[in-house]
């Protein structure tokens, strides 16, 4: 049974693309927050942080909203599976994106001006990689064929983020002026927001197999 269909009957249609939408949300807030904290704006960073805890508490509502539809309306018994396992996996990019500023805002690392321009790129590759696993979700559900369009661009963006957050971390280490620790905490801020873009591979590879299994 196509999406497409069960999209137009059922009415989940609009939830999916809902949900999509503040995953997709939540890398701009991510991005926008990274920048405001990197230029010493406490009120716009705190509204991010506001801003993005809301975003995931609608995208949690969607989410289970969704997964009940699926149950009780016994909708794609032999995908619904994998349906569910794809919603939870990119609720937790959401949670990854909301996790990092609170991050920032508990342990206000002190990231040296020589580094802002490096770890807005990282931002970016990052929020790049899960904006294209967005596109691939999307286009799981309404056009199956284009998804190998944009899941390739997950990988991309996944070894960009890789390539900067390896830079940074050499940078931070050949720094001198900094104390060992203060070293090994901008290590762990890069690590964890490049993880990010490590999740959005994980999940781009189990869509990989969600399209082979309905092609089949």
């Amino acid at each position: 049974m196509e999406f497409s269909f069960l999209k137009k009957r059922f009415g989940i249609g609009r939830k999916m693309d809902d949900f999509l939408d503040k995953v997709s949300e939540s890398g701009m807030l991510f991005q926008h927050g990274v920048d405001a904290y990197l230029k010493g704006d406490q009120p716009s960073f705190a509204k991010k942080i506001e801003d993005i805890a809301a975003v995931e508490h609608v995208g949690d509502a969607l989410r289970r909203d969704l997964e009940e539809q699926l149950y009780t309306q016994t909708l794609i018994p032999e995908s619904r599976g994998d349906v569910m396992e794809l919603l939870e996996s990119m609720d937790g990019l959401l949670d990854r994106f909301k996790g990092a500023l609170w991050r920032f805002e508990i342990e206000q690392p002190d990231i040296y001006p020589e580094l802002h321009n490096d770890i807005r790129e990282l931002a970016t590759c990052v929020v790049e990689s899960v904006e294209a696993m967005v596109r691939s979700a999307r286009a799981f559900f309404k056009d199956i064929a284009a998804v190998a369009d944009h899941l390739h661009k997950v990988s991309h963006w996944e070894t960009q983020s890789d390539k900067v957050s390896t830079r940074i971390q050499s940078r931070v280490f050949r720094e001198k002026e900094l104390h060992l620790s203060h070293r090994m905490q901008l290590r762990d801020f890069i690590r964890h927001v490049d993880k990010i873009a490590d999740r959005a591979e994980d999940v781009s590879d189990k869509l990989r197999i969600y399209v082979i299994k309905r092609s089949l």
